[in-house]
């Protein structure tokens, strides 16, 4: 059961990704999290296999460091075509996504957002735009799913420890049967938003492609940013575009790190 993989990232957010279109690699949960093991595997904050697919030029399947798979991850889409070496259309649990090569990484059209409480999705119905919610001296959140679920706090200050602390509170709070990634934002201007995120499944991260989408979204949404905007993680800055009613076009860049082969039976 011998395969090759290629590690990638999208500003830190780093990936191994299996091209599995010609042999099937078999991938339950426990084989997810011992690959991604940054000890004893190959290690990654995503596990990331290219099938084939009837409805797009690729299927992509995401699995997080945990082992859970999920629907949508941006700075992994962003690293499809430079992996194939062409723009692509992607088929994935979230939706299909086009993604067209740049200098130094990709463009890509996230689809349009979903904001209504039954597609986040919540436990009850709720506005989406204004929470009525709040952790601790955390309140007013905004909601929305970008192809996975985002929760999204505009609080300055915030730093990664404490994010660390109350993201892995709120991503399983029964509010969100399907968990959720969180995203502590501060609007430093109406075209520039820095970011920190707690990803589902994963923890804190140097950059996430979704949570920045899901991000400039919401602060476009509530009037406090207006397209494009750019979302400055710890790993780098994207730029997201949206107009109400549209899709998100995500701009930034990919990287390849290194080619390798593994027996994926041993993991």
């Amino acid at each position: 059961m011998n395969g090759r993989f290629s590690k990638m990232h999208g500003l830190g957010n780093d990936f191994v990704v299996i091209d599995a279109r010609d042999a099937p690699v078999a991938m339950p949960a426990s084989r997810a999290r011992a690959i991604a093991d940054r000890h004893a595997g190959i290690g990654c904050d995503q596990l990331i296999v290219i099938e084939p697919s009837d409805a797009a030029d690729v299927k992509m399947r995401i699995f997080n460091a945990d082992g859970s798979e999920v629907e949508a991850c941006g700075n992994a889409t962003r690293c499809v075509p430079l992996f194939l070496g062409k723009d692509v259309s992607i088929e994935t649990k979230g939706g299909l996504l086009d993604a067209r090569l740049i200098e130094g990484g990709a463009i890509v059209d996230m689809g349009v957002p979903r904001f209504d409480w039954d597609q986040i999705p919540l436990a009850y119905p709720m506005d989406t735009r204004d929470m009525p919610v709040g952790w601790e001296y955390l309140a007013d959140p905004s909601a929305a799913n970008v192809g996975n679920p985002h929760i999204v706090f505009f609080r300055p200050g915030m730093d990664m420890a404490e994010a660390a602390r109350l993201g892995a509170v709120i991503e399983t709070d029964p509010l969100f049967p399907a968990r959720i990634n969180v995203n502590f934002a501060e609007v430093e201007s109406p075209d520039r938003i820095r970011l920190i995120v707690w990803e589902r499944g994963a923890g804190i991260t140097r950059a996430c492609g979704t949570g920045a989408c899901a991000t400039a979204v919401a602060a476009i949404r509530r009037g406090l940013a207006k397209g494009p905007v750019t979302v400055a993680l710890p790993g780098g800055e994207l730029t997201i575009d949206w107009q109400p009613g549209g899709s998100i076009s995500m701009r930034g860049p990919a990287t390849h790190v290194f080619d390798g082969e593994a027996d994926w039976s041993r993991f």
